[in-house]
């Protein structure tokens, strides 16, 4: 190993020093937790319990008493997994614990940090055939690299604050994601009732039934042979990837009747591989055959037609054990039963859920924001 390589691209000031490399087992005491879980039974307040590394809230008949170990997963599906432990009680079982030996040339947050964005090294000489696991020996081998104690708190702190505040984020985000679930369960009518639970102030009327397809017109897009996705062209084809993981674009020449053509504002639904209602923001692109543009009739307001749509996938997703290979037809979309309010409240809905919606996009993107700066600083601020 070069010089250059034992030290990161970015470090606090007035640091210089070359890191070291130790392994594992020379700095640390590594002991395996196997405690019997208590299910039924609650002997008081329930406690955290480490699973193979991964917490939950349990109760159990044995628990170490000493807080802030870093743990490891020793076998199963999550073999590898590293964990921190911060709290006065817990249990453990089927993960390895790691006690410092010398807290004053060691600190525990940094070796977390380390450990925790090099944790597939556990299973590098794993076979697939064989059930995932990691000896105690692959744990006492595990390579680490190390800068003097000052600067392992300087970062170890550092890395400790931005996953509080990425534990805060995470916590608003999925805060809000739960109260949508539950007021579009209140706010729609249940099976057998034509009236929601909770409604807006002046709303008493009930709501009718309508098939969905005598108030929305569902149009398909356009089918591409391989041939005819251009790498540049004047029209983008949006395809169902593009709503999620894909950045990948497709490009076309070809004028089409205006059905083909999603502008910014339209209603659209991907219906294959990964299913559900959009509406669309960006420009004028061609929409591709695995996608519908939904045009509504004047009963039906767009934002509460994107909740109707929402609530369906919610439904079809609970009686697939939420599997999202889900085979939809335009039939099918056509056929179903919906229950809709007049067309004011119907707008009172739609504006309420798409200010949640915008909320929630914005609680996500924050956190999104910070696990990237997270993965970043990680590359540079370590060996």
């Amino acid at each position: 190993m070069n010089k250059k390589e034992k030290k990161p691209r970015i470090r606090f000031k007035g640091f210089t020093d070359p890191w070291e490399q130790r392994k594992l087992g020379e700095i640390t005491k590594i002991t395996i937790g196997e405690f019997v879980i208590r299910t039924k039974q609650n002997p008081g307040s329930p406690y955290p319990v480490y699973n193979g590394g991964v917490s939950y809230t349990g109760f159990y008949d044995e628990y170490n008493n000493e807080s802030n170990k870093v743990i490891v997963s020793a076998r199963g599906a999550n073999a590898g997994f590293v964990n921190i432990v911060k709290c006065r009680y817990w249990a453990g079982n089927s993960c390895y614990s790691i006690d410092l030996n010398n807290k004053n040339d060691y600190d525990i947050d940094f070796i977390f940090q380390y450990m925790k964005q090099n944790q597939y090294k556990f299973l590098e000489n794993q076979q697939a055939a064989n059930i995932p696991s990691v000896s105690k020996s692959d744990v006492e081998k595990f390579i680490i690299k190390v800068p003097k104690n000052i600067e392992q708190q300087k970062i170890g702190q550092y890395f400790e604050t931005l996953d509080n505040l990425i534990t805060l984020h995470q916590r608003k985000y999925d805060k809000l994601v739960n109260i949508k679930k539950a007021m579009l369960e209140k706010m729609f009518p249940k099976n057998g009732s034509n009236v929601p639970e909770i409604r807006f102030e002046g709303f008493t009327d009930p709501w009718e039934q309508r098939k969905l397809g005598e108030i929305a017109t569902f149009i398909n897009g356009r089918a591409y042979s391989q041939s005819e996705l251009l790498d540049s062209g004047k029209y983008k084809i949006l395809r169902v990837g593009n709503f999620y993981t894909n950045d990948k674009w497709y490009y076309s020449d070809l004028e089409l009747a205006d059905k083909y053509y999603a502008n910014k504002g339209d209603l659209l639904y991907t219906w294959s591989a990964t299913f559900g209602p959009h509406i669309w923001l960006g420009n004028r692109v061609i929409y591709h055959y695995h996608i519908w543009k939904i045009e509504l009739s004047e009963k039906l307001n767009k934002e509460f037609a994107v909740q109707i749509l929402e609530q369906d996938k919610s439904n079809l997703l609970s009686t697939h054990n939420g599997s999202t290979m889900i085979h939809i037809t335009k039939k099918d979309m056509e056929e179903k039963i919906v229950k809709i309010p007049t067309i004011a409240e119907q707008q009172k809905i739609g504006q309420y859920f798409e200010t949640l919606d915008n909320l929630i996009t914005l609680h996500q993107r924050k956190l999104e924001k910070l696990q990237n700066i997270k993965k970043s600083l990680l590359e540079k601020m370590f060996v």
